[in-house]
């Protein structure tokens, strides 16, 4: 999923970089003055997240890219003086920090190009690259510049620059990214924009508690809000919910307040309470990511599945159609074959009877296609009406196989019926049930009848009636019972000298299925097929 362009133009504006590097300015300012922690490196740090997110957001080109990166530095090294740092610590505080920003612009751009955090693995691209690698370089450079300076720590100094500017691009910059259009729309809802007012507002109010002035040990009741805002809120309300807890939770400690006042000190505080965010509360972005995905893959199904029912609807009615189109003149030509045969157009030899014959028994077999062919269209656009009624099935099997017997391709070939039980009645359509085991039975005759028995046999079983056409030839494979039932498809058999159409399976499943019963086949190659077919019980 590429980056809603349209949702960005806002923001794209040549003013863009301006507003940005003044925002920068004032972000450093407020940083520096509040929540400074170890020597000169500040805990909570906002003014990077700022920046990646909007130079990912509106980048032009390398032009571009430079101009944005000097504005952005112009107002780092402003904040800076303006807080009250000498010009050798703006310095390096500013390459520092615009190390920090292009780096994580560049893992972005390399490892996440399209930004898409509205899924697990885009937004775990996204946290690995930008906000846990990209840091490190910076954190190391200026770790081993304040030691070399100070004498600071170095070990305090990296560490505390890496949670920060880390926690920075993690929450800022994913609160940046998640900020598009679509997600405006949502909160256009009067109900969606009181319901996140609602629920941000209470994450807040928890985390005063917690982290403010009360210091109240409550602090359990954080993610159950937060998994709730990823429910209700998705990306959006997640990224917002973290922005507010990292202000909170690290100003509130690096005040004395909150859980951590007691057990640490200094320094210490900032950094527990930036690991509670960074490892706590920051994975719960996964879940939103999670939720996301799954809405954009539902709205996909749900659009799939509109465009095959018209699809379907489009075919049956084609299908349909062509059905009746063929009916009327191959009724004709079978009237004529018919006359022609029976010597009412005139004097005719053996071999124009024969002729006679053989293009009556062509036209039939096309006629059959438009029966089957409409059937199919009827079944799939629920015109085929069922009336389900109790059905004696053993009765109904003796039916079918006296009219198979007289079929020509039965010949030699024994039809067997069992019945296993007494009270074998099914609630069923008894014409379109008829319907279904003949064109099994037929099946069985035409491609199993090199076993010399084909045997129809009816059982009862836990809540219903089941019917198995059984024959001894040579099986089906996996692959081919996995096609079956699927329409026009002759497993093969298009050149065979057997006749068919492939479309008898695929219409039986759909006249099973509208009697509310099941369809399918048990096989082993060389050891013959079972088609059985399942009916609730009357």
């Amino acid at each position: 999923m590429s980056v809603d362009v349209s949702a960005t133009r806002g923001i794209g504006q040549p003013l863009a970089p301006i507003f940005t590097a003044m925002a920068v300015m004032v972000l450093t300012i407020l940083a520096l003055t509040f929540a400074r922690t170890a020597d000169m490196v500040a805990a909570l740090w906002a003014a990077g997240g700022l920046a990646v997110a909007v130079w990912l957001r509106t980048s032009r080109g390398p032009l571009y890219d430079l101009c944005f990166g000097g504005l952005v530095a112009c107002g780092l090294a402003a904040g800076n003086l303006l807080a009250g740092n000498s010009t050798t610590t703006t310095l390096i505080f500013t390459i520092a920090n615009m190390m920090d920003i292009y780096c994580a612009v560049l893992m972005a751009r390399r490892f996440a190009p399209t930004l898409n955090l509205a899924s697990v693995e885009g937004a775990s691209r996204f946290l690995i690259s930008a906000a846990v690698i990209a840091p490190i370089p910076a954190a190391v450079f200026i770790g081993g510049m304040l030691w070399f300076r100070n004498g600071a720590d170095f070990m305090d100094t990296a560490q505390t620059w890496w949670f920060g500017h880390a926690l920075s691009i993690a929450v800022v910059a994913s609160f940046g990214l998640a900020l598009t259009r679509r997600e405006l729309v949502r909160l256009r809802s009067p109900a969606r924009a009181t319901e996140a007012v609602i629920l941000l507002g209470l994450l807040t109010l928890a985390n005063v508690l917690i982290f403010g002035l009360q210091s109240l040990p409550i602090s359990f009741v954080t993610l159950p809000l937060l998994l709730l805002i990823a429910v209700r809120l998705r990306l959006l309300g997640v990224t917002a919910a973290l922005l507010i807890i990292s202000v909170l939770a690290i100003g509130g400690s690096m005040l004395g307040h909150g859980p951590y006042a007691t057990s640490f000190q200094g320094a210490d505080r900032a950094m527990m309470a930036q690991l509670l965010v960074l490892f706590g509360y920051l994975p719960i972005l996964l879940v939103a990511a999670l939720l996301e995905e799954r809405d954009r893959l539902s709205d996909r199904a749900k659009a799939g599945q509109v465009r095959a029912e018209r699809a379907s609807e489009a075919k049956s009615r084609l299908l349909a159609n062509v059905a009746h189109e063929i009916k009327s003149p191959v009724g004709g030509i079978i009237g004529i074959g018919e006359l022609w045969r029976a010597g009412q157009l005139g004097p005719t030899s053996q071999t124009q009877t024969e002729m006679a014959e053989m293009l009556v028994k062509t036209a039939r077999q096309v006629e059959a296609l438009a029966h089957d062919l409409l059937d199919v269209a009827r079944a799939e656009s629920g015109a085929v009406k069922v009336e389900l009624r109790p059905t004696d099935v053993p009765g109904l099997l003796d039916d079918v196989r006296r009219a198979t017997v007289l079929r020509p391709e039965a010949q030699g070939i024994r039809i067997d019926v069992i019945s296993e039980g007494d009270g074998l009645v099914a609630l069923a359509d008894s014409q379109r049930l008829a319907q279904v085991i003949g064109n099994l039975t037929s099946n069985a005759v035409k491609y199993g009848g090199s076993g010399g028995l084909v045997v129809l046999r009816a059982s009862r079983i836990h809540d219903g009636v089941r019917v198995e056409v059984i024959d001894r030839g040579p099986g089906l494979s996996p692959e081919k019972q996995t096609q079956l039932f699927e329409p026009f498809n002759r497993l093969g058999l298009e050149r065979s000298t057997v006749e068919g159409h492939g479309i008898g399976l695929a219409l039986a499943k759909r006249l099973v299925e509208l009697q509310g019963g099941s369809i399918g086949v048990v096989s082993t190659p060389g050891e013959g097929a079972v088609f059985w077919v399942e009916l609730p019980s009357a």
